[in-house]
């Protein structure tokens, strides 16, 4: 079983910053795809970045080059750096772990933190 502790969310004007943490329960840790969802009102949870075990990184289109994803093994923890913040990513942010390769389809991934909200205001 795993756990997954999300932290980090709040209000940030347009063009701000914010760093999303998530800590992981379980002695692998360093094996598993680690990823960042997130979810607006009324809409469809969404794929935003994933990072897998050895390292290599894949983000929507939407975020590509404003948000950087990565991972601190030692720690059993994934950040997601949130630069360029606009109000379109206004939404609570959900990080996710597979055992396996995990991808961009929500439907892969077995644990789930609880959600933290990001606001972003114009």
């Amino acid at each position: 079983q795993v756990q997954l502790v999300e932290s980090g969310g709040g209000l940030v004007q347009s063009g701000g910053s914010l760093r999303l943490s998530c800590a992981a329960s379980g002695r692998t840790f360093s094996t598993y795809a680690m990823a960042w969802f997130r979810q607006a009102p009324g809409k469809e949870r969404e794929f935003v970045a994933v990072i897998w075990s050895g390292g290599s990184t894949y983000y929507a289109d939407s975020v590509k080059g404003r948000f950087t994803i990565s991972r601190d093994n030692a720690r059993n923890t994934v950040y997601l750096q949130m630069d360029s913040l606009k109000p379109e990513d206004t939404a609570v942010y959900y990080c996710a772990a597979d055992t396996g390769y995990g991808g961009t389809r929500y439907k892969n991934y077995h644990y789930w933190g609880q959600g933290t909200q990001v606001t972003v205001s114009s």
